[in-house]
C-alpha cells in the first residue's frame, strides 16, 4: 500500500498560534495516520518551545516522526509531497510550486472562524492553472473541517482527572491548592482589563489560584506582583515556565477555568470540557468583534438566558469593550455549574468532527475526482 506524503508549510505570525496548529496537525498525520510529514517553518525557535527536543540551529531535524525543515533563504530543491498543505494563506515558495503537477493535491488550510460564510467557502478551489489551491476552513459544524484532535485525547483527560492533581502540583512545585480554592490558567495577549480583573480576585469572597504560563501577558502579570505582591487578599499568583504542547492540555485540565488567546488554545481549552474565556486576537476596524460574537452566538444558544448573559457580558469585558469587569466576574463566576456542564456536552458534540480526518477524507476525494476525468 503507497505512503502518502505530505508537505505543511507554516511561517509563524502571532508566537506560537500558527506553529501550535501546523505543529498538532504534523505530528496527528505523521503518527496517527502513517503520512511521511515535512513541516516547513520559518522560526524554529518558536517550534523548539513547543517540543524541547526540536533544535533551532539544525535546518533539517526529525522530531517525533515529522521531518522538520528551516523554511528560510533560498528555498532547496525538493519533490513536492502527494498532500501540500498552505497554512494560512502563507504562500508557498515559487521554486516549489513550479515542481508541482496535477498530481499534487494542494490544501490551503484556513484560520478557525464561527461566523456563517465559512461553510459556504468551505472545499472551494482556486484555479491556479494549471494547478487548483482548495480552501479548507476549520469549524463548529458538520459543514466545515472541524478541529484538531487527537485520538484518545479524551481518555488521557478522564485518565489525568481520575488519578488526582497531587503529581501534577509536585512537578510544579507548588503545594496543593486548598480545598475550595479555584484554580485558574491565564494565557493572554497584552490586556488593559488585566489590573481591573485581578482587583475583582483579590477583593472577592472566592479564594483563587491564578496559574500564568510565560506568554505575552507576563510583563503585566509581573507589574501588578511588584506593586501588590503574588498575595492579596483572595488572590494568589503563580508565574510558570513556558508548557509543552501535552503538559499545557494537563494545566487546562487541572484548572477550573482557563484564559486562552488565539487558535490553538481556544481549541484546547473547549477539549478540555472546562468553562473558558478566549481572548481574540485584536484586528483592525474591530474585525475580531463580528469573529466573537459569532462564536458566542453559536456556544450560548446552549446555555439559559442568564448563563449566556453571563458568558457574554464577561467575554466582551477581557476583550475590552468598557463593561464593569467586578459586575461581569460575579455574574460569570456564579454561573459556573451551568458553564461547566456546557462545555462538557460541547466538547463532546465536536469531537464528531475530526479535522486531521476531515482533510485525508478530502484529499482521497480530490485525487479520485482526478483520477475519472
Amino acid at each position: 500500500m503507497k505512503r502518502y506524503s505530505c508537505d505543511i508549510f507554516c511561517r509563524v505570525v502571532d508566537n506560537y498560534g500558527d506553529i501550535g496548529v501546523c505543529w498538532r496537525l504534523a505530528r496527528q498525520l505523521a503518527n496517527e495516520f502513517g503520512l511521511a510529514v515535512r513541516l516547513w517553518v520559518d522560526d524554529l525557535k518558536s517550534l523548539s518551545m513547543l517540543c524541547p527536543e526540536a533544535d533551532a540551529a539544525l535546518d533539517v531535524q526529525r522530531c517525533r516522526g515529522v521531518e522538520v525543515r528551516l523554511w528560510g533563504g533560498e528555498f532547496p530543491k525538493v519533490n513536492p509531497s502527494d498532500l501540500v498543505i498552505e497554512t494560512f494563506s502563507c504562500m508557498l515558495p515559487e521554486p516549489y510550486i513550479a515542481q508541482m503537477d496535477t498530481s499534487h493535491v494542494w490544501i490551503n488550510l484556513e484560520y478557525l472562524s464561527a461566523e456563517d460564510w465559512v461553510e459556504g467557502c468551505h472545499k472551494l478551489p482556486s484555479p491556479r492553472p494549471p494547478l487548483t489551491r482548495h480552501f479548507f476552513f476549520p469549524g463548529f459544524t458538520k459543514k466545515t473541517g472541524g478541529l484538531i484532535l487527537e485520538s484518545g485525547l479524551f481518555a488521557k483527560r478522564d485518565a489525568f482527572l481520575r488519578r488526582g492533581l497531587e503529581n501534577f502540583w509536585n512537578e510544579l512545585k507548588m503545594e496543593v491548592p486548598l480545598e475550595g480554592t479555584l484554580r485558574v490558567s491565564l494565557f493572554s495577549y497584552e490586556n488593559a482589563a488585566l489590573f481591573d480583573l485581578f482587583d475583582a480576585w483579590a477583593k472577592g469572597s472566592q479564594k483563587i489560584l491564578c496559574l500564568v504560563p510565560e506568554g505575552r501577558i507576563l510583563p503585566q502579570v509581573r507589574r501588578y506582583i511588584a506593586e501588590y505582591g503574588d498575595a492579596t487578599g483572595n488572590l494568589q499568583v503563580a508565574v510558570l515556565p513556558f508548557f509543552e504542547q501535552e503538559k499545557y492540555d494537563e494545566l487546562l485540565w487541572a484548572c477550573d477555568i482557563n484564559f486562552v488567546r488565539g487558535e490553538d488554545s481556544f481549541v484546547r481549552a473547549q477539549w478540555a470540557g472546562k468553562p473558558f474565556v478566549w481572548q481574540i486576537y485584536p484586528q483592525q476596524d474591530g474585525v475580531h468583534w463580528v469573529k466573537l460574537e459569532a462564536f458566542l452566538d453559536r456556544y450560548c444558544g446552549r446555555l439559559t438566558v442568564d448563563g449566556a448573559e453571563a458568558m457574554r457580558k464577561f467575554w466582551e469585558a477581557w476583550n475590552g469593550n468598557g463593561h464593569s469587569m467586578v459586575h461581569a466576574w460575579s455574574e460569570f463566576l456564579s454561573a459556573r455549574a451551568e458553564l461547566e456542564r456546557c462545555a462538557m456536552a460541547w466538547a463532546d458534540e465536536l469531537s464528531e468532527n475530526n479535522l486531521a480526518l476531515n482533510l485525508l477524507d478530502y484529499f482521497q476525494e480530490i485525487g479520485t475526482m482526478r483520477a475519472f476525468k
